[in-house]
């Protein structure tokens, strides 16, 4: 018999990609390869056990863990055997998503480039119709979605085309589960709520392996960027204790390695921009003396640039208990070179510096992480309310001068959320020729680099030749005449030069 509550995830987020948590931005891309080379060469699914999910995100897991401190039964399905868990009990399925229409940065500047749904989107549309089909081949239920890309469905109208009951949007772990818990009871609940921060005593600890052995250290950033999610504006750093116990708990369940994850690991322990280097060191000690095989999932330049001493201590540890890997990474924010973008968007990125000294903070941070064979995996943001053509001018020319440091670059489309929910998406017909130049130079940095990355990152051997051999050979093929176009600033989708101008965003939609 099923318990009342079952959670599950689509496709594209129960999958270890390979043993690469970064391979997951394939997720983000366009469906330009069929579905049967995406799942069985970068997105291969977990294992099930009678139906039950052997990893999970570790939202989910987070989720779980809150449900069964509330007392509530609760189990967590692969997406691919729902009709094995979900059963006449089931009152109510919980769907994580991270970009269910794919409108996040990088999916909307990749579909809107190519014009095709994103793998995100396809799989969360196929999940949640896949649950309501099983859910009422046994006698109905309740559809509730929640997550990192809830805040895309905050619509009654994409909600009814869904078919989803309940959404919601933030933290889940205290309202998530008393609108569960409501629904349960046959009460009425609000069909869009916003979750508050979580304190710390009240984030449970996971019961089950999470994807990538993926282990929250930290909630929130407190940087204060304009373009981030509410819940990221407070740091929260869990105790040490905790971090080690979830450490265990996916090493007994058969994790090979673990990712420390919060927004900037360096800064673990923090009470301000600076980071507390003993703390640190004191948390990847202790979890080095579990496993060898130690990630880390973002970081922050700044942290780099003013503590380049700890990356140095940390690279030892990593080294000295040898892990085996040829580099380490994390993914970090660049977003801009523009001081006044800076000053008016994200303040609080170069701290302990000033936004007019950003470039060269992002520039000495890549050197330090060059010398202790560190490789930042970075973002970019194209079309930030009211930037110019010189803005664009100054993050191609921070690009160029970051050409020597193996990397990779990303840039993305500003999408209106956080403190500016409510503006404008940037779309590709307001590009400039910049932003198709810049767009270039990312693309052939990129391609620079990324062929000796996945041969030496790349575990499976097999991936590693698909990789090579059909997704970027396909790429440079197909963006070889428009890569030309591009870096002459024409939009290769018309053969000719976007209007040089741009009406700035207004103030209002700013605040």
């Amino acid at each position: 018999m099923s318990p009342e509550v079952v959670l599950t995830a689509d496709r594209t987020l129960m999958s270890e990609y390979g043993g690469s948590l970064f391979m997951g931005f394939a997720a983000c891309a366009p469906k330009l390869i069929p579905d049967f080379f995406y799942r069985l060469f970068l997105c291969s699914p977990v294992k099930a056990a009678r139906g039950v999910a052997v990893a999970a995100p570790d939202g989910t897991r987070k989720m779980e863990a809150a449900l069964l401190e509330a007392g509530i039964d609760v189990r967590v399905a692969h997406p691919d055997h729902l009709e094995e868990v979900i059963d006449e009990h089931t009152k109510v399925v919980g769907i994580t998503t991270n970009d269910p229409r794919g409108l996040g940065p990088a999916s909307s500047t990749f579909s809107t480039l190519v014009g095709k749904k994103t793998y995100s989107a396809l799989f969360f549309e196929r999940t949640v119709r896949e649950v309501r089909k099983v859910l009422d081949s046994n006698g109905g239920g309740k559809v509730v979605v929640g997550g990192p890309g809830a805040w895309q469905l905050e619509d009654e109208q994409v909600l009814d085309e869904y078919g989803i009951d309940h959404l919601i949007v933030g933290e889940g772990e205290i309202t998530g589960v008393e609108v569960i818990r409501r629904v349960l009871r046959g009460e009425s609940a609000p069909r869009v709520v916003h979750g508050e921060a979580v304190p710390l005593e009240r984030i449970p600890n996971i019961r089950h392996r999470t994807i990538g052995g993926l282990v929250e250290i930290a909630r929130g950033c407190g940087r204060g960027c304009k373009f981030c999610q509410p819940n990221l504006r407070f740091l929260r750093a869990r105790p040490l204790s905790e971090i080690l116990q979830e450490v265990k708990v996916n090493l007994r369940e058969g994790a090979k390695s673990v990712c420390l994850h919060s927004e900037d690991v360096w800064r673990y322990g923090a009470k301000g921009p600076i980071p507390d280097e003993d703390k640190v060191i004191t948390l990847f000690e202790r979890v080095l003396e579990l496993t060898p095989h130690v990630g880390v999932s973002h970081a922050a330049f700044a942290s780099v640039a003013c503590k380049p001493g700890l990356v140095k201590r940390v690279t030892e540890l990593l080294d000295s208990h040898g892990g085996g890997a040829p580099w380490y990474s994390a993914q970090m924010g660049i977003e801009t070179a523009s001081p006044e973008l800076v000053r008016r968007y994200m303040p609080g990125k170069p701290l302990p510096w000033k936004p007019e000294e950003w470039a060269d903070v992002v520039l000495r941070a890549h050197e330090i992480l060059a010398e202790n064979h560190w490789v930042p995996c970075s973002t970019l943001i194209s079309g930030l309310p009211g930037e110019t053509a010189r803005d664009v001018e100054l993050t191609i020319e921070l690009v160029e001068r970051l050409r020597e440091f193996k990397s990779l670059i990303v840039p993305l489309f500003f999408v209106p959320i956080g403190m500016l929910k409510g503006g404008k998406f940037f779309l590709k017909e307001d590009m400039l020729p910049e932003h198709w130049k810049l767009l270039a130079i990312c693309m052939e940095h990129n391609f620079h680099w990324v062929d000796e990355l996945a041969q030496e990152h790349l575990q499976n051997r097999l991936q590693r030749a698909f990789v090579r051999k059909v997704v970027l050979r396909m790429f440079r093929q197909k963006l070889r005449e428009p890569l030309k176009l591009m870096k002459e600033g024409i939009d290769p989708t018309k053969g000719e030069a976007p209007i040089r101008a741009q009406t700035p965003t207004p103030v209002a939609a700013e605040s």
